[in-house]
């Protein structure tokens, strides 16, 4: 197949170029629709206790969660008569709004949970009812009405809908600012790295039809699997990265075979043989370690698996098509004219850089070993605090309406009205029979620690006590036909510890009848329990994927095994530093102002192993498949792991650097969990590439020795028959390894 796709772009490269351009225009107006095709949502899962009784409070009781919160801003205070008249006008309004239900404030209820400690703040809460998408063009349309001044009070909306729609929107422009930072820096660097404007060029266009072509794709899985808006980032980042990677890769072999004395046609035949398979082979492993993401059931991580999967594989396919279709069209004219000039002579490897930080590293093993340990494992420190969280408004920056109306709340009311938790129970008769459990469980729910009020159909309740009698909108509320729920007011954080505590004392507690426990602290402890079963499934497919890949290019058990241990070293550290950064809140003069929230969200973290473990194992990929060639040629394991290095090294270094580039863009970013895919990805990728494969990989293979490229029996005769090889070479893979390989 490779030699095909060689002979076709040596013989009719102007063809192949043609039909790819016809091909990817196609794809590119089918991913022109992608925007109306995903969702903005997608960060829950429907299979949990919270989810049920979230379905339940909507199917009985036409209840959807807590959504909007207007607060309500004037120096008169809020029993003010002139102010109270305005407040109730004011909701009465807001519950006239379509799509708006469920609205209360603390004129209609005169609960002080409502009123700012200081009486001169107010709260109206409500739910815009519909599903995710639907919940965020309405925000959008309210925020217009409700911000400024209406009914004659200041007012100032907020909520759930909104944060999203923040979120999501400044996501898109700083992803849309990091895109045109990235392209003009990638240009320069690349015609810097090659010396010629039409060579840096040759990288843009695959990364260009890459992005196209796998937004085309998106488009089409969209029919038949939900994808999540964040999708669209996210692969257009890696695809840009991955595919300057590998036409950076391809170019460098084809260079180093005309420095040779290879012809053109020579040439691309042999870069094709040789880097072609470690490109299809880097795709494939690339694309399992970033499917691993498929067992975590959530929207947001399966569409990003996918997608990410779809992105690999094009970007390799798209370099064996283009780069040599569009070297042998360029012809010399690729090389610029002062290389033309010199002309390209080939070098020494023992003159290189690489070559000879290798040699150093394998003379001292043993202390340049200790010393990056010391220093990765001093960046993994942090790591050990780490904390997940969900995202609220604080993921947002402190100018964001949203993160406003939020800070207002948790600094000036004594409780958190708008994010309750609801126990929903079902099929336990005529609710009016059972007020009597009713009444004993609420009391005994309402002396949990934390629970600052439980309302229900038999009244409302503070510690252990009932202090409330039920009115007649308790019965409308709180009863359907054979369903009641009670609703608990918790004075902390929904999503930290404390929240997470209240839930699992709520479900600890013993219940009259069968329940349900939802709302937002226990769709955080859900969330995190699921995700706590389904992530060892991901990271074992992880692992185990990339062992056997590593192991048929290079037929040993301990390559792998160190280079999966090494990756998993390299991102420890990227955990301490996004802990360091974001979670502790260190550094914000470099990375721009936070809200320390003493946790991570979660996005951030999952999506860095899955990408910057993925990378890891390309770059090991790249650099293993030459030190395997250079081995099966000579037999010396030290020479074998220098000249690999010097032949590899500086493509490595300057495909990490560039595709770091592509992430990085993103720190500028000033949402939360954005910024730490613009600090974690490109940290991990620059470590990996630098002390990783600079310093660890000679020195652990230094002190390894033969042992590097042992494998019982059963194992070598499995590698003789499926192995892969970047070898030149027709011979079977086992008849080329030296004896002190098969020993």
């Amino acid at each position: 197949m490779l030699n095909r796709l060689a002979d076709l772009a040596i013989r009719r490269p102007k063809r192949m170029l043609l039909i790819t351009l016809i091909i990817a225009l196609g794809f590119a107006a089918l991913g022109s629709g992608l925007g109306s095709r995903v969702t903005l949502g997608g960060y829950d899962s429907t299979s949990t206790e919270s989810a049920r009784a979230a379905e339940t409070l909507k199917r009985e009781f036409d209840q959807g969660p807590p959504n909007l919160a207007i607060l309500v801003d004037d120096s008169r205070g809020m029993d003010d008569p002139a102010v109270t008249a305005a407040g109730l006008r004011l909701t009465e309004q807001v519950a006239a709004e379509a799509g708006v239900s469920h609205v209360v404030s603390y004129w209609t209820t005169k609960s002080t949970a409502m009123r700012g400690t200081d009486a001169k703040q107010a709260l109206v809460l409500g739910t815009i009812d519909g599903d995710f998408d639907t919940v965020q063009a309405r925000a959008k349309e309210l925020k217009g009405t409700y911000s400024g001044t209406v009914q004659g009070l200041r007012v100032t909306i907020g909520g759930g809908g909104l944060m999203w729609v923040e979120a999501l929107d400044t996501a898109a422009q700083d992803s849309l600012k990091a895109e045109g930072f990235f392209m003009p820096v990638v240009l320069i660097l690349l015609a810097v790295i090659f010396g010629s404007i039409l060579a840096a060029l040759v990288p843009l266009a695959v990364a260009i039809a890459t992005t196209v072509v796998v937004m085309g794709m998106l488009f089409v899985v969209s029919f038949f699997l939900e994808t999540a808006d964040i999708v669209s980032m996210v692969t257009t980042f890696l695809g840009l990265g991955l595919a300057v990677d590998y036409s950076l890769l391809f170019i460098s072999r084809y260079r180093e075979q005309l420095a040779g004395g290879a012809a053109i046609p020579d040439a691309i035949r042999t870069t094709m043989r040789t880097v072609g398979r470690t490109v299809v082979f880097s795709g494939i492993t690339v694309a399992i370690a970033l499917g691993s993401m498929l067992v975590l059931p959530f929207t947001v991580f399966r569409s990003l698996a996918v997608g990410s999967m779809f992105t690999a594989l094009t970007a390799a396919a798209l370099t064996l098509v283009l780069v040599p279709a569009l070297l042998v069209w360029m012809g010399p004219r690729v090389e610029g004219r002062r290389r033309r000039r010199r002309g390209v002579v080939a070098r020494a490897d023992s003159d290189g850089s690489w070559h000879k930080l290798a040699t150093f590293v394998m003379r001292r093993p043993v202390p340049c070993l200790l010393a990056v340990l010391a220093f990765l494992l001093f960046l993994a420190l942090p790591a050990a605090d780490l904390k997940l969280r969900l995202p609220d408004e604080q993921i947002l920056p402190p100018s964001a309406q949203s993160a406003q109306v939020a800070s207002a709340v948790r600094s000036n009311f004594d409780n958190r009205e708008q994010d309750p938790m609801q126990v929903v129970a079902t099929k336990i008769g005529n609710p009016a029979s059972r007020t009597a459990d009713i009444d004993q469980y609420a009391t005994q729910l309402s002396k949990i620690e934390n629970i600052a009020r439980v309302d229900a159909l038999t009244g409302s309740y503070q510690d252990g006590r009932k202090v409330a009698e039920p009115d007649a909108a308790s019965q409308q509320l709180f009863a359907a036909a054979d369903a009641t729920y009670l609703s608990l007011v918790s004075k902390v954080d929904p999503n930290g510890d404390d929240g997470a505590r209240m839930v699992r004392a709520v479900r600890a507690t013993t219940a009259p009848f069968p329940v349900a426990v939802g709302g937002t602290p226990a769709v955080s402890v859900d969330t995190f329990d699921l995700l706590g079963k389904r992530m060892p499934i991901a990271l074992a497919i992880l692992v185990i994927g990339s062992f056997i890949l590593l192991f048929l290019l290079t037929g040993s058990v301990l390559l792998p095994l160190k280079a999966i241990l090494l990756s998993a070293l390299s991102l420890s550290a990227t955990f301490g530093a996004l802990v360091f950064v974001l979670q502790q809140g260190h550094l914000q003069w470099l990375v721009g102002d936070i809200v320390v929230t003493g946790g991570l969200t979660w996005l951030a973290p999952i999506v860095v192993i899955a990408i910057a473990f993925a990378l890891s194992l390309d770059y090991a990929v790249f650099i293993l498949s030459r030190i395997t060639e250079e081995y099966r040629r000579t037999g010396q394991n030290q020479e074998a792991v220098a000249v690999g290095l010097e032949r590899t090294g500086r493509v490595v270094t300057y495909a990490a650097l560039l595709l770091a580039l592509a992430f990085v863009g993103l720190t500028f970013s000033s949402i939360s969990y954005v910024k730490g895919l613009g600090i974690g990805i490109p940290l991990a990728i620059l470590l990996d590439a630098t002390l990783v494969r600079g310093v660890l990989v000679p020195a652990f293979m230094r002190l390894l020795g033969a042992a590097n490229w042992w494998a019982p029996a059963p194992l070598r005769r499995i590698h003789a028959r499926f192995g892969i090889s970047e070898s030149d070479t027709d011979d079977p893979m086992a008849d080329s390894m030296p004896v002190a390989a098969r020993t």
